[in-house]
């Protein structure tokens, strides 16, 4: 009945990154930050698992002559993301 849950996604910061990157074409690294309130430490550990497991990709350039990081969601992690989601509607409608 109930299905395990990604264990890539339940991690609380990796959820919240993917969920801003579900709702934009891309953001910058200090946007998550502000938007997460993570340290940059954490962050950065954090978008590196998301990426290893093929959910984002990450694009690492120069703005300004200042490191720019660069993070999208891919079709992947789109997909991982919609079947999260309904994993999770199956644990609310056992309830009912």
């Amino acid at each position: 009945m109930f299905k395990d849950l990604d264990p890539i996604l339940h991690s609380q910061l990796r959820l919240a990154i993917i969920s801003l990157l579900i709702g934009v074409k891309e953001a910058e690294f200090n946007y998550l930050k502000e938007k997460t309130n993570a340290t940059a430490g954490n962050l950065s550990v954090q978008i590196s698992k998301l990426k290893e497991a093929g959910y984002i990709e990450v694009v690492k350039q120069y703005k300004d002559n200042y490191p720019q990081t660069i993070c999208r969601i891919t079709p992947k992690g789109r997909k991982a993301f919609e079947e999260y989601v309904e994993d999770l509607q199956t644990y609310l409608n056992s309830r009912k």
